[in-house]
């Protein structure tokens, strides 16, 4: 999986490309989502799966019963973003040194910037 902080690309949030990988086997819930996206507060979650949701790349089913179940699936237009998610995921393995390095060079501009 391709850590959300170096993903070149953003779909909609930072979130969302984590989102649609984590969604990539089968649909889950919101409970087993937040497993793997420990990181992510459950209202940013929330929110970043309506997000997928409205531009269609993720469907929401309600199961009706004693207990309302939910669970997210990729829609087949969420699906077409695998194939460019794992592009950018190998080219930021490939320049990961760089894009590093870019940061932290940033970061030490950016620190005398402000000083």
């Amino acid at each position: 999986m391709c850590p959300s902080s170096l993903n070149p690309i953003r779909f909609g949030d930072k979130w969302s490309p984590l989102i649609i990988r984590c969604l990539e086997g089968a649909p889950r819930r919101f409970s087993e989502l937040r497993v793997p996206l420990r990181r992510v507060m459950p209202k940013v979650l929330t929110a970043s799966l309506r997000a997928l949701e409205r531009d269609g790349f993720v469907e929401r089913a309600v199961y009706p019963g004693s207990l309302p179940r939910v669970e997210y699936a990729l829609t087949p237009l969420g699906r077409g973003l695998l194939g460019p998610l794992e592009v950018a995921c190998a080219w930021a393995g490939e320049h990961w040194e760089e894009l590093l390095d870019a940061r932290e060079a940033y970061g030490e501009v950016g620190r005398r910037r402000v000083g």
